[in-house]
């Protein structure tokens, strides 16, 4: 039986490098640092609301097994996964934004016992993110990239030839892969046409939250086509884009569910 979330638990935001979390880290108030194996939870106040911040690391193990700390020993109301990614889908640009609707594992192949793709005795191949928690992050998004520039400067824009960055919603897959390849994209894109991006990570954060009933969803922020050019300026992408748009999205969408929570309480 799965208990309701409750309102007052903390909200788990998730990341798999240091730079994507470390501007949310620096804006909390009141952070207590609890160490759980190897990792930090940071347990604090971000624009009015109670959150756990934590540094994953990269892969869909290391994701996982955060996921089920934050559900267990926190008891977070809902999970957040921010980072980059690389796009897929032909109408998906560098700095464009994808907002998940649903995960699955691209690398998941346990044939012919399972179908591929379907994690073993769940039945299920694709996770669906929380549609409430999902539509929320995309218009905190689509509010954000409104005025791109403010967030990183004219000068960063034309350095990753940013023009007009939109915000999707759809299919993420993962996979312990990084695709850098056109060889590897493009087959993904084969087999998984409706796909609009890849990451290492989400999935695996998917799983754990449907076992625990706790909502999930995650936002990315392109860097790349996940082709042969997939690492260029990679570390500086991350610092002077993907930090920026995070930073801003997470924030609007924590004001606004905090306006609407003080709405139903009036």
């Amino acid at each position: 039986m799965t208990t309701a979330p409750n309102p007052a638990s903390p909200i788990g935001i998730i990341a798999a490098l240091h730079q994507e979390l470390s501007g949310l880290l620096a804006l909390m108030r009141g952070g207590q640092c609890v160490h759980l194996g190897s990792r930090e939870f940071w347990i604090g106040d971000l624009d009015g609301r109670p959150v756990v911040l934590v540094l994953s690391r990269v892969g869909k193990v290391a994701a996982a097994a955060t996921a089920a700390a934050l559900a267990s020993r926190f008891g977070v109301r809902a999970m957040i996964f921010t980072g980059v990614a690389g796009a897929l889908s032909p109408q998906v640009a560098i700095g464009d934004v994808v907002v998940s609707t649903e995960f699955l594992q691209h690398d998941v192949d346990a044939s012919p016992l399972f179908p591929r793709w379907e994690i073993p005795l769940t039945g299920i191949a694709r996770f669906e993110a929380d549609a409430a928690l999902a539509d929320g992050l995309s218009r905190s998004a689509r509010d954000v990239l409104a005025d791109p520039s403010s967030l990183v400067g004219d000068a960063v824009m034309h350095a990753f030839g940013l023009t007009a960055p939109r915000v999707h919603s759809g299919l993420i897959v993962s996979g312990d892969r990084f695709v850098s390849t056109a060889a590897e994209s493009t087959a993904l894109r084969g087999a998984l046409p409706d796909a609009l991006a890849v990451e290492m990570e989400g999935a695996a954060v998917a799983q754990v939250c449907h076992e625990w009933g706790i909502p999930f969803a995650a936002v990315r922020i392109m860097s790349d086509r996940a082709d042969d050019s997939a690492s260029v300026d990679f570390p500086r992408f991350i610092t002077e884009v993907e930090s920026r748009y995070s930073v801003a999205i997470i924030r609007r969408w924590l004001s606004g569910s905090q306006a609407a929570a003080d709405s139903r309480a009036g």
